[in-house]
């Protein structure tokens, strides 16, 4: 296996990103990785994801939410390699310095690959499918190339964690339009912008986001990382999504526990 050394070096967040990233529950950091490691990731993440997605359905027969993005679960489990980048001890730091909490655990990783012609990914807070106890998690978004406008990059309503409203919905073309109406009526910053190679953001569970559509001809191709609190407990589902989510990813775990099931270790 490759060394790559930048996988677990720190680092160094300062005072004013903590805060930016505490008011506005997102954040976009530059040079988190180099072009080498990606480039390397992409490979590997991209063989894995071709290899495990079987007779994929047309883009013409999905609904909204799968014309979103292919997306593939705890690729860490299937390779050793992306382990190793899903683990990195630089990102796991970064999430505890942002989450401002002693570590963190895995919930769980996913690839998004947006195909060329891949449509929108409607407005959504992803803590709706996640039973836990607190709001102390957060997804690291990692684009595996450089992510103009026109492949839809991630966009973020800044500080909207503050609201209640559109928290029940799943993703779907009604989260698309009741949050995109609510957010109209707010003072949050619509944040549209592409990304760097190298440039990762960091957005938590209730903070309101989407992706734009793909009108390239070129796979968008996106590794993503869900932390939580080392110390996050399980709470009791209150939907389906959450049901499920408790099923498959904090296996063997009791409401009230810490998430501690072999599919949760501490990564920082």
């Amino acid at each position: 296996m490759q060394k790559h050394e930048l996988l677990d070096r720190h680092y160094k967040l300062s005072k004013e990103q903590v805060d930016f990233y505490q008011k506005n529950r997102y954040i976009k950091l530059k040079d988190v990785f180099d072009s080498e490691t990606l480039s390397y990731f992409n490979g590997v993440i991209s063989k894995k994801v071709e290899e495990l997605n079987k007779a994929p359905k047309p883009l013409e027969n999905r609904d909204t939410y799968g014309k979103a993005f292919v997306q593939l679960f705890n690729l860490w489990k299937e390779d050793y390699e992306i382990k190793s980048f899903i683990f990195s001890k630089r990102m796991a730091k970064i999430a505890s310095d942002l989450l401002q909490v002693d570590g963190v655990r895995l919930y769980h990783d996913q690839a998004l690959f947006k195909e060329a012609g891949g449509g929108i990914t409607p407005w959504h807070a992803d803590q709706y499918y996640w039973p836990l106890e607190t709001d102390k998690t957060i997804t690291a978004w990692i684009p595996l190339q450089e992510t103009p406008l026109s492949m839809g990059p991630l966009e973020f309503s800044a500080g909207s964690h503050e609201i209640m409203d559109g928290r029940d919905l799943s993703i779907s073309d009604e989260s698309e339009k009741a949050i995109q109406n609510r957010l109209k009526v707010t003072d949050f910053e619509h944040v549209i912008e592409p990304f760097d190679i190298g440039e990762i953001s960091f957005h938590s569970g209730w903070v309101f986001h989407r992706a734009g559509a793909n009108t390239t001809n070129t796979l968008r191709k996106v590794m993503t990382v869900i932390y939580m609190d080392k110390d996050m407990k399980l709470k009791e589902p209150s939907n389906d999504g959450q049901q499920n989510d408790w099923n498959t990813w904090c296996p063997g775990v009791k409401i009230g526990q810490t998430i501690n099931s072999p599919l949760n270790p501490i990564l920082y």
